[in-house]
Parts: structure tokens; sequence; C-alpha cells
């Protein structure tokens, strides 16, 4: 190592920081135990310890500033007594470059350097609000590393910008990343033991470096593909990156999709014992660091009111489970923009028990169309990375999971599924007929509601897991995004694609204010109305399976109303709806799972509309056009031209 300069170091921000001239180490360390960092020299195993005396100590903070260091030819590691471990603040981890999978010997891992260099080229976070939110969920590996996705750079950060065209085609404007930071994919038969020797400062690992060296290493377990585990929640994973540099990719890949309107949220699982200033510190990090718009925090234990109060995130979107509202805004208090959002699985529940028919489920689907939270938005999926894929949920009535090892003991039992008839794959043609009407129901239901909707990907095209409810462990095509869908079940892709921009055309589906059920707007019919056979009567018995809504909003257009209805029925037998007459409007269809008809008076205007069974069609009004008479002198003239 060449000559180094100690001086006098900041105690934060934690971890390596480097600056112009050197680099600040900072660590926390609260016993009394020598302590410092361990150097080493790439290629070499060549390794030089810099013990940090208690002149550089502030609190529990040992902290220096070092010159001499060369970013580009050393890794660290830190040391508490005869304790080696990885920094938990490192901004890179170099050891874990390359996907593991098998029986593996445990890497090594260290802490590495990020120069913080990178030209933005002006682009800022979105802050896109959440009623123009249209989410997409994926695992960055599993999405892009089947042969049939054709990108280059296969399971990667640059294999994601790859898509970035059918993304826009598609037409999602958020991409909610499962665990992107890094973590170690093969769970070890120590992990337990490994566990129990965290410190309290930091809640990592402890590896004593010289007693591993002389032990038999332990072996990988079992692969975990999503990374919902303690991990080194500052660096991007470096196995996600195809340039070898994943700061800088993934930089670029934030970079690139807001360039195209397309937001980047990250998902962060935190264990109960990962202190909450921590987890702080991380969201803070990866927002000023990386530009993200928005985290989706997981975990039993998090800081929600006070990560929803720091004012550097006060554009942030910052989505969980649960928090408190009356702790965050105070009495009638609004935030002037949204951030909190509630990721809550209700909605999937409530609307998969509708899919199915279940009985008495209408004054849920009722609430789960027009939910809406003045202080926060709501996130609505059918599916998600945990459960069945869209496909799965009509063709399968139980989990099959027994490809995981655990005897078909893990994933959950709740699937609220139904299978149509067979369990599994079918050749049967009404079988395969009646799934892809369910499939393009479940997205109806989903584009249709007022909150923000969230897609699992692969969905749009039928995307299967073989009944596989859990695929954590699946590193292979079972757990894959299989891009032959597109081929496959392309009336879905289609479908789903016209859902999107329908969506996106008529406002009143995607409010940023409550339903009144009152006429807003002056065109003499309330926002949201409900009916049933009869028009403006709903029927709500448990028995019933079908409802009529229809909306009635501002065309963005131009100053004319928007009339929107919907028919949904998902009863096994077909219904009739009346339809509700509109002044000066007619009813169109303009969009359905399967093909219905909608009978006309003698004046052409609609009178009702056949609903078959399992199926939802969408109408909208459209202005009748006035037919310009003719003057009563030039009709006598043109008579009397006929006489002749």
């Amino acid at each position: 190592m060449k000559k180094i300069k100690i001086y006098y170091g900041q105690p934060y921000p934690l971890g390596a920081s480097v600056r112009e001239g050197g680099i600040n180490f900072s660590m926390v360390n609260s016993s009394t135990e020598e302590c410092g960092i361990i150097f080493y020299r790439k290629g070499i195993e060549q390794k030089e310890r810099i013990i940090i005396d208690r002149n550089h100590r502030v609190g529990n903070i040992c902290c220096v500033f070092i010159e001499g260091i060369t970013i580009n030819d050393y890794e660290y590691n830190f040391f508490i007594g005869n304790k080696i471990f990885v920094d938990p603040y490192a901004k890179k981890i170099v050891g874990n470059e390359k996907w593991r999978s098998g029986e593996l010997v445990r890497p090594a891992l260290r802490g590495g350097f990020d120069s913080n260099s990178f030209d933005w080229e002006g682009t800022v976070p979105l802050q896109t609000p959440y009623d123009e939110s249209i989410m997409y969920c994926l695992n960055i590996r599993s999405y892009t590393k089947h042969f049939s996705s054709k990108v280059k750079k296969k399971g990667t950060f640059e294999g994601l910008m790859e898509k970035l065209p059918y993304l826009k085609e598609l037409g999602i404007n958020a991409i909610e990343l499962m665990p992107a930071y890094e973590f170690e994919e093969c769970e070890w038969d120590d992990e337990e033991t490994i566990a129990k020797s965290r410190t309290i400062e930091y809640q990592v690992d402890h590896i004593d470096e010289e007693l591993v060296l002389d032990q038999d290493p332990p072996k990988a377990k079992r692969l975990n593909c999503w990374g919902y585990k303690e991990a080194y929640y500052f660096a991007p994973k470096a196995s996600y990156a195809a340039s070898g540099n994943p700061c800088n990719e993934f930089k670029r890949m934030v970079r690139e999709f807001h360039k195209n309107g397309i937001e980047i949220i990250m998902q962060f699982y935190f264990p109960d014992y990962i202190k909450q200033g921590y987890i702080l510190e991380i969201v803070k990090y990866w927002v000023m660091e990386y530009h993200i718009d928005g985290v989706h925090l997981k975990g039993m234990r998090l800081p929600i009111t006070l990560i929803a109060t720091e004012p550097l995130l006060a554009n942030t979107k910052i989505m969980c489970e649960d928090f408190y509202l009356h702790e965050i805004y105070k009495d009638s208090e609004k935030p002037s923009q949204k951030t909190l959002g509630y990721y809550r699985d209700e909605f999937m529940f409530d609307i998969r028990k509708f899919l199915k028919g279940d009985q008495g489920m209408l004054k849920s689907f009722q609430y789960h169309m027009k939910n809406f939270n003045a202080k926060c938005g709501i996130i609505n999926y059918i599916t998600n990375y945990y459960g069945f894929t869209l496909h799965d949920l009509v063709s399968y009535d139980k989990k099959h999971n027994d490809a995981n090892g655990e005897n078909n003991t893990d994933g959950t039992n709740n699937n609220f599924s139904w299978n149509c008839g067979v369990e599994g794959p079918s050749r049967k043609m009404a079988i395969v007929g009646l799934r892809h009407k369910q499939m393009k129901n479940a997205l109806t239901l989903l584009f249709t509601a007022q909150a923000t909707p969230l897609l699992l990907a692969g969905d749009e095209f039928g995307n299967s897991q073989n009944g596989n409810n859990n695929c954590y462990c699946q590193d292979n095509e079972t757990g894959w995004v299989d891009w032959r869908g597109l081929v496959r079940n392309s009336d879905i892709f289609e479908y789903t694609k016209q859902l999107i921009a329908f969506r996106k055309k008529h406002s009143v589906l995607h409010l940023n204010t409550n339903l009144s059920m009152l006429d807003r707007y002056g065109y003499g019919y309330p926002d949201i109305s409900y009916h049933g056979e009869e028009a403006w009567k709903v029927q709500l018995d448990g028995y019933n399976r079908h409802i009529g809504i229809m909306y009635c909003g501002k065309n963005k257009d131009n100053d004319k109303g928007d009339h929107i209805y919907i028919a949904y029925n998902m009863h096994w037998e077909t219904h009739r709806f009346a339809l509700p007459s509109i002044a000066n409007y007619e009813w169109t269809l303009v969009a359905g799972t399967v093909e219905n008809s909608v009978t006309f008076n003698e004046d052409r205007s609609a009178e009702y509309i056949d609903i078959k069974p399992r199926s939802i069609s969408i109408l909208i009004g459209e202005k009748v056009p006035q037919k310009e008479a003719l003057p009563k002198q030039a009709n006598n003239k043109k008579n009397n031209r006929k006489g002749r």
C-alpha cells in the first residue's frame, strides 16, 4: 500500500464516502474493543489493517479521513476486536458479481467504492400523482432471463432497459422493482448461527475471516431469487449489472426510464431487528443518489411516521401495508401532494371472490371500485409476486409448490382461485376460452377501479408458473417470464393495452377526488350511479352477481360530458341490463370481454344490453349529431322543380 495520511474524519454519513482528496470512513463501535479498517489490494491477497484510535471518536462513532487510497485498486472491510465484517453502509459490494446457484462456497464479500460521478442529463424524479399512475411489478432477473425475452443482456438492469419500447407500448408509467439491492441469493447452512452474532449497532453478519478459512466452508442449502432477507441495502445488486458497474448501470436505467416518462419504485424488506434510523438513512440515500421515485417498504417494524414526515421525502412515493395517518397529518390537514400509499391485499382477495362468482360480494365490489382516501393513495392489484399469476389464478384451484422442496407447505393456501373446470393445462377449447375471458374480466376489474392499478409482469399475456404460487427459489423457466405468451395469448395483450389506453383517456375512471354520487359537473347526472336489470335500480341481494355502473365526468378534450356505462356480470347466467337514457347522447359499445349485443329502439337509441355469463361490457355515450333542417322556402322550390 502506498504511503497514506490519516486525518480527523466526519461522523456522518456512516460508511465510506469518496470525497475530493480522499475517503472518509465512519463506523459505529459501542464497545471498548479496538476497531478499524482492513484494506485489500485488488487481485492480491494482501491486506493492511488500520486502527482507528480513540482520538478519532465522536460518541460511539469512529471516523477518519484517509488520503492515498485509490478507489479502483482497493476494497475494504471493518473490524471490531477479532470480528471482521462488511460495512453495512457500503455503496458497492465486491465478491457477489456472479449470480450463484447450487452447492457453492460462501463468497468472501468486501466493500467497494463508488465515485458518485454521473451525468443525469437534466432528468429528475417524475412525481406522477397516484391517480395517474399505472404500476408494473417485476423482478430484474426473472423478467428477461428466459431465452424468449430476446434481449442481449438477460437478467440485468441493461436487459430491462432493452424492454423500454415494449413497456411504453403497453402503457404503464411506473415500474416497481422487487429487491434490486445487494443480497446473497444463496441461503447457507450456518445462516441461523451467523444471525445470532449480529452487532447491536448495525444488525449485520460478523464473520471472523481467519476462523472461516480454517473450517469447512458452509454449503448453500437453497436459492433465494427474490431477496426478502437481510441485505446490503446501500448497494445495487452486482449480479444484476451487465456492465460490471452496478452503481452506474442502475443510474443509467433510472435516467432512461425517466426520459420515457416511467417512474422507478424500489421495494425494501427489513427484518424486525433492523433499526429504524438505519431504515430512514437507506431511503434517503436511494432518493438522493439514485433519483428513485418511490419506495415500497415491507416489514413489521417500519418507521413510517419518521419517513413520511422527513422533508427530504416530501415528493417521494412511500408505500406500505399500514401507517397512522393521524400521526402524520393533524386533524383536517391534507398533504399538498400525496406521498403515502396503502399497499394492501383487500382488493385482491375481494375482487378474486367476485371474479369467480362467490355469493354476497356486490357491496364489497362497490366499495373497492370507488375506494378513495384524501390523504394517501391506494394501490390495487389482483395478482402479485406472492401467489398465482393471472393465468394460474384461472387455471388452478390449489398451489403446486412441490418443486420448492418444502413438501408443498410453503406459499399461501388462500388463493381464492377457480380453475374453470380442469386443474392445470387443458386442450379443451371451452376451458381455454373461459380462462381467457376470466383473465380479461380480471384485467377489466383492475383498470376500471378508481385507485392506482398495479399489474404483475407477464399477466398482460398470460404468463404461467405452472401452479407454483411461491417461486422464490425457482431460478428457471418456472420462475422466469416466458415471452412466448405474447404470441400464444396475443388477444389478452391487445386487450390489456386497450384497457390502459381507455383508462388514461377517461379521467372519470381515475379522479383525484372522491366520487360523490352528485351532479358535480352540471351535466344532469351524478358522477357515479348504480344500476341493475332496471336503470337506476341497483340489486344488491346476496345472491346477485351482476351490476351496472354509470360514470358522468368532464371530457378532458372538450367541455362535453364524458359518460361511461360498464355492465359487470360474474354470474353463470345471462342478464339483461336496461341502459339509462342520456339526453342528446347515445350509447356505443367500445370494449368487452365477449361480444355482447345491444338492442336499440326505433329511434336508434340503445334500450338494453344482454350480458352473457361471466362477462363485462363497456359503453360510452356519444353526442347525437344534430340534423340541419333546410329552410322552408328552399324546400318549396325544390318540390316545385320536382313537380314540373
